[in-house]
Order: structure tokens, then C-alpha cells, then sequence
């Protein structure tokens, strides 16, 4: 048999035996505690799920991820009932909001089945968040091979399926985000203040630096250097400049971004930037306009880093379930070295403002 069908025939449903041990604590990282978190009203917007009509596309990042990650993956991720609950209430965890798992309909070929699509499984999510509404809220899943339609969507997410924004997978058949043609839709996410998370996904090639080495080529090193700089392209060609109530959410402690802000600045004045300019320097729009969040991230020193680059109003917690531990997660956050009106804000209070969750969970 062959590993995509092995991988395709993986049971739909598992128990979450299988999350608890989806994501392997580094042999430097000692266990958490086990037991119910203490820090109160933790939120989590990493947090995915799948559809059985999604699974071929899921199998885009096998070459990023062992067979092993993948299996699971295909086992826990369509669970959205009592065992992922039980996963968030041992966790101390209070809401979550859900996105499908890339990459989705992003690197779907077929513009209209695209839009099908997405919409579909938006659909779905709505459904499931009604079961649960005190405890899930939603992210949509956008086609954006068409730029028009893919405002249309968003729109409809958030007015009629009161959906919290959006999670794009990366770049679409090659197209970045900051192309022109793209400007309807940050029109209409700044109209509606919808954050859009930019999940790390492939570029639509591969670089010859990972030539030779198949471990840097994911979530080890290129996912996140993919990312930044589909976000640093967003800075540069002045998106949110154009358009100041724009919000982009960046996963994994800011894809390294907030290490580098002072750089950004300082080499912005001597590269060859052509005819490009900004009325402001780089790091303004970055702590300005982009959020982030610990997915995947559980150490003192990058968190320290992103809240004293980033201001501690643009930092919110993230698992990155089920790609992550959630029991290290948990443990991370509550114990992490930071003040306690920071440790508060991180876990909860700016996801409820950015994310507008105030009006949802009160």
C-alpha cells in the first residue's frame, strides 16, 4: 500500500490519547504538571480541524511532516465533541477558534471549485459552532483565487455566521497578498476590522538552500521564513498604510519578525527599495497592524522578546492544536516569567479585543 492511501485510510475519528501525544515535549523542555490549568479563561486561535472533503489537499504537507504526525493528524483534527472539549477544560482552556488545517482550498487549481468549497466548509463550522457556542468560535476559509469574492465571503462569515476573521494558508497559485488585484479584499477587512491569520504554508517553489535537507523544509525552518516574508511584503508595499484598520495575525511567536524590527528599519534606509515608500519606518506598521501569537512557541526568551517588541496589546496565546501539546502549552503560559497583567492579556484579554470576542463570550 502506498503511503498516501495508508494515510488517506487513517480512521476519521480517534480518541485524544492520540492528541495528548501528537506533539513531542524537546528533550530540553521538562514535562508539564499534569492537571487542570489555573490560570483562568485561556483563548486559543490556532486550532484546526478537517473535513473528509479536504484530506487530498491536507496531503500537500506530507513531505513537511513525518507519516507518523500525518496519521494522527488525519485522526484527531475531524473531532470537534467531547473529547477535544475534554482536551480544553483539562487545559484550562475556555475557547478556541477553529480553522480548517492547510492548505486547503489555497492550492486548489480550479477557481469555482475553490469558492464551492470554502464556503462549504464554512458552513460546516457554523453548524458545529452552534452546538457550542460558549466554547468555539471560528475562523473563515477563503478562496482567494478571485479577490471579490473573497470579500464577498469574509463578509458573509462574520455578519451572518458571526465568525471572528479569516486564516489564509500562504500564497495562492503563486499570488501573494500584496498584489494589487488583492486591494478589494484588505478594502474589506479593514470595513469589517476582521483579523486574517497568515498560516505557514509552501511557496510555489522550492528554493535550492533546502536542496538535500527534507527537515528544513517545513515547520523546522521554511514554513516560517515563507511566512515573514509574505507578511514583510505586505509592509512594504504600503497595505497597511493604505489600509491603517487592516489586522494581520502571524502564529509561532511572529515567524521571527519581532526579533528583527530594529533591522527593518535600519536597513530599510540603504536597500535598493526602487521607487517604494512609506511615510512611516517598517516597525511601525508591524506593532501597529500585526498581532501574534505563542503556537508552537513555549520558552521564556521569545516570549519576552515579542512582548518587548511588539508591546504586550499585540501578544495572545495559541496552541496549534493538534500539531502542538496542549498540556505543555497550558503549562507554558501559566508559568512563564512575566508579569501578571501581561500573563492575563496573553492569555485572554487581547484575543477578546482584537478578535472582538468581547460581544461574543461577554
Amino acid at each position: 500500500m502506498k503511503r498516501r492511501d495508508f494515510l488517506k485510510s487513517a480512521p476519521l475519528v480517534a480518541g485524544a490519547s492520540a492528541a495528548s501525544t501528537f506533539a513531542r515535549v524537546p528533550q530540553n523542555q521538562p514535562a508539564p504538571d499534569s492537571g487542570k490549568g489555573t490560570l483562568p479563561g485561556k483563548i486559543a486561535l490556532e486550532e484546526h480541524f478537517m473535513l473528509p472533503d479536504f484530506v487530498e489537499y491536507f496531503e500537500e504537507t506530507y513531505p513537511n511532516i513525518s507519516p507518523e504526525i500525518a496519521k494522527m493528524g488525519l485522526g484527531v483534527l475531524p473531532d470537534l465533541g467531547d473529547k477535544r472539549i475534554e482536551i480544553m477544560d483539562r487545559n484550562g482552556i475556555d475557547f478556541v477558534v477553529l480553522s480548517l488545517a492547510g492548505p486547503g482550498v489555497q492550492v486548489e487549481r480550479d477557481a469555482a471549485v475553490a469558492l464551492r468549497k470554502s464556503k462549504s466548509a464554512n458552513d460546516f463550522l457554523a453548524r458545529e459552532i452552534q452546538k457550542r457556542p460558549s466554547r468555539y468560535g471560528g475562523f473563515a476559509h477563503l478562496a482567494m483565487h478571485n479577490p471579490v469574492h473573497a470579500a464577498g465571503e469574509l463578509e458573509r462569515c462574520i455578519h451572518d455566521l458571526k465568525f471572528q476573521g479569516a486564516m489564509i494558508n500562504g500564497q495562492t497559485n503563486g499570488e501573494y497578498l500584496d498584489l494589487d488585484k488583492y486591494s478589494v479584499f484588505w478594502e474589506r477587512v479593514a470595513a469589517l476590522e476582521a483579523p486574517i491569520y497568515l498560516h505557514p504554508a509552501n511557496p510555489v517553489d522550492r528554493p535550492a538552500a533546502y536542496a538535500g535537507h527534507t527537515e528544513l523544509w517545513g515547520p523546522v525552518c521554511s514554513w516560517a521564513f515563507e511566512t515573514a516574508v509574505h507578511a514583510l511584503r505586505l509592509v512594504f508595499a504600503g497595505v497597511f498604510d493604505r489600509y491603517p484598520k487592516a489586522r494581520l495575525v502571524l502564529g509561532h511567536m511572529g515567524e521571527t519578525l519581532p526579533l528583527n524590527l530594529w533591522r527593518f528599519d535600519s536597513r530599510w534606509m540603504v536597500c535598493n527599495r526602487g521607487s517604494r515608500t512609506l511615510p512611516q519606518m517598517p516597525s511601525f506598521y508591524i506593532k501597529r497592524n500585526i498581532a501574534i501569537t505563542t503556537s508552537g512557541v513555549c520558552a521564556d526568551a521569545p516570549l519576552r522578546c515579542a512582548l518587548d517588541a511588539m508591546g504586550e496589546d499585540n501578544v495572545m496565546f495559541s496552541v496549534d492544536y493538534p500539531f502542538e501539546k496542549t498540556e505543555l502549552a497550558a503549562q507554558f503560559i501559566e508559568h512563564a516569567k512575566i508579569s501578571e497583567n501581561e500573563r492575563i492579556k496573553v492569555a485572554s484579554e487581547n484575543a477578546k479585543r482584537i478578535l472582538h470576542l468581547d460581544r461574543r463570550i461577554g
